[in-house]
């Protein structure tokens, strides 16, 4: 059953849902669907002796009963508020009848506390105990979910937030957590089945003709170019709303979960994205949204009408509502399957008009890492630095530049004599006139520039001409007729702590087969090597992520957070998590400053389970390898 929204029919249902906020005060906590902001409504747990039990349960969404596991009896899992500058002990224990885990998205931590079976501890078996024990080092909104199998599709997540050990820098009057994550009827195994056996199961918005007699989907050239390719352009997301239904706090759009306000006051939301695979675009159609977080970290304040936030981000967000009114926050699914919708409002019961989904994105050459057009030139086609960190070794530039020329050669047609190699360092091909070129003639599997890539049957293409993305709002967003949040935005509020610059430049591909759904980092699977990405202590590395794919990947390291390099020197956004789009590049300087082995893995969940994920190994600064 597909879930696409009715807006009247949602109307509806929200209005029925509203004659029954008055027994509200007789239904267990994770039931209510109304929150007042002022007192913790959502289940809450704090202090330094946490007790968490993990079981299955049901939950009911929109009026129908799924199965479920959950922490202490909800979905989402109770909301764990701690404070700078304390020690926690987390008593986890696993009722289920096999393995589970919980990894702190986002903390800093001893590894051996991380929570990912096989990397930092072998797990929590059937019907035992574990303790998780150590120190809060920071603030901000965070989350917690299982590493084991398919949990966290089946809910076993939750929000954590961490007040600052002095004043809050972000002034508030009320404050709301919004967890945002898709839930299924089918099962993990079921999903993952699906798209092995066919990898565009859940797309119900291939383009048909009724499409190109509408106007909505390809014609002409793009469309021929793209069938003799064999690629679908509407293919944005692997599981849609066909399988999943959108949820907030656990309430599905008809359920209408609300938050609560008066007319004046600045309202903090801090939303996560606690989906199995899905990205969200986010807004509230009448209120402007001020992000004064990201990932937990403070940024200087940033006005924006909409933002996008990838699978395992957080964003936190005031708004000011002056009117005594009702508001609808959207969740819209990228590929506008479906959504996730809440009411902000000064009163139970009320409701807002619900925008319609908007129409459906399409792919383009961009996405291929193939696009001409915004380029003047070649500049940014690098998949390393083009005009590298202080520090880093020139083999790391002859090694861009021999890419660089590597491409150019496998373009037919063009005139090389005439290519500008000023830019660069003189890097063949920067500053070449791409007008007129036949883009078909490029090699899309050309591993003789990326020795870094195996060549396997998982990789389907490597992008001629990846570019930096982070200045782009996502796709599907670029023509909204209003301001979206980009990566470009975000400037961090207080000076990075370490502001050295890189000592080496590391590639890492996100390379895929869309037709096989296989996933991977290089080319290779998590279960086909045993060998770690290498760190030593201390050391910084400016890390290249370069999308092969046209797919989107949220990108997380576990342990440390990294800086976006994206312009703002040091005062660049530090994040745990990044979406680097399709076709697009991601570059972030890191410092390894975490002894052990972390996880590192696209937190798309059925794109990690299918090979794209590594183990990141932080070596001691003078001990043995």
């Amino acid at each position: 059953m597909t879930n696409r929204i009715d807006r009247r029919a949602l109307l509806r249902g929200a209005g029925l849902g509203a004659g029954g906020l008055a027994l509200a005060a007789w239904m267990p906590a994770w039931a209510q669907s109304v929150s007042a902001g002022l007192a913790p409504d959502l289940p809450t747990v704090s202090g330094e002796e946490i007790a968490l039990r993990i079981a299955r349960q049901a939950m009911v969404i929109d009026g129908r009963r799924s199965r479920a596991i959950g922490i202490n009896g909800t979905v989402p899992g109770p909301l764990i508020r701690l404070r700078e500058g304390q020690n926690v002990r987390l008593r986890v224990e696993n009722a289920l009848d096999e393995d589970s885990s919980i990894h702190w998205h986002g903390l800093i931590l001893p590894a051996q506390f991380d929570g990912v079976p096989g990397v930092s501890f072998p797990g929590i078996a059937p019907r035992s105990t574990f303790l998780y024990a150590f120190p809060i080092r920071q603030n901000g909104t965070y989350w917690y979910h299982s590493h084991s199998g398919g949990q966290e599709q089946l809910g076993l997540y939750g929000p954590l937030v961490i007040d600052p050990a002095g004043p809050d820098p972000v002034g508030y009057d009320r404050e709301h957590v919004i967890v945002l994550s898709d839930h299924s009827r089918s099962s993990p195994e079921a999903i993952l089945r699906n798209l092995k056996a066919m990898p565009g199961y859940y797309n119900y918005q291939r383009q048909t003709l009724a499409g190109l007699l509408a106007g909505r989907d390809q014609k002409g050239k793009d469309r021929a170019d793209w069938g003799r390719m064999r690629m679908d352009p509407a293919d944005i997301s692997d599981v849609t709303g066909a399988a999943y239904t959108y949820l907030v706090n656990g309430h599905g759009p008809f359920d209408n979960w609300t938050a609560l306000f008066r007319p004046g006051e600045r309202v903090r939301l801090r939303i996560v994205n606690a989906a199995a695979m899905t990205g969200f675009n986010v807004r509230i159609p009448g209120l402007r949204l001020t992000v004064v977080q990201a990932d937990g970290q403070h940024v200087v304040p940033v006005e924006v009408d909409e933002f996008q936030i990838g699978v395992a981000e957080t964003y936190d967000v005031i708004v000011t509502p002056e009117e005594d009114k009702a508001f609808t926050l959207v969740g819209e699914a990228v590929d506008r399957s479906g959504m996730a919708r809440a009411t902000l409002a000064p009163r139970p019961g009320m409701t807002a008009a619900v925008p319609p989904l908007r129409p459906r994105p399409l792919a383009t050459m961009k996405d291929m890492g193939m696009d001409m057009s915004s380029m003047g030139g070649m500049q940014g086609m690098s998949h390393g630095a083009m005009s590298g960190p202080r520090g880093v070794d020139p083999s790391v530039e002859r090694n861009a530049s021999a890419k660089l020329g590597a491409v150019a050669s496998a373009m037919p047609g063009t005139d090389h004599s005439r290519m500008d190699h000023s830019a660069a360092g003189g890097a063949p091909g920067a500053g070449m006139d791409m007008a007129g070129m036949d883009m078909g003639a490029m090699k899309m599997r050309d591993f003789s520039y990326v020795p870094e890539v195996r060549k396997t049957p998982g990789v389907q293409t490597i992008s001629p001409m990846p570019m930096d993305r982070t200045g782009e709002p996502g796709q599907g967003l670029e023509d909204v007729g209003h301001r979206v949040l980009v990566y470009k935005d975000l400037r961090a509020r207080d000076r990075n702590p370490d502001v050295r610059a890189p000592s080496r430049s590391l590639d890492i591909h996100l390379t895929g087969n869309m037709e096989r759904f296989m996933w991977a980092f290089d080319g290779v699977k998590m279960s086909d090597t045993m060998e770690p990405i290498p760190f030593v202590e201390g050391e910084r590395v400016r890390v290249n992520l370069i999308n092969d794919t046209m797919m989107a990947h949220p990108i997380h390291i576990h342990g440390h957070f990294f800086e976006l390099v994206t312009g703002h020197g040091d005062h660049a956004p530090r994040k745990h998590t990044v979406i680097v789009q399709p076709g697009g590049k991601v570059t972030w300087d890191f410092t390894a400053d975490a002894v052990g082995d972390w996880a590192f893995h696209c937190h798309l969940l059925y794109h990690m389970m299918a090979g794209m994920m590594r183990t990141v190994s932080v070596r001691p600064k003078g001990g043995a390898a």
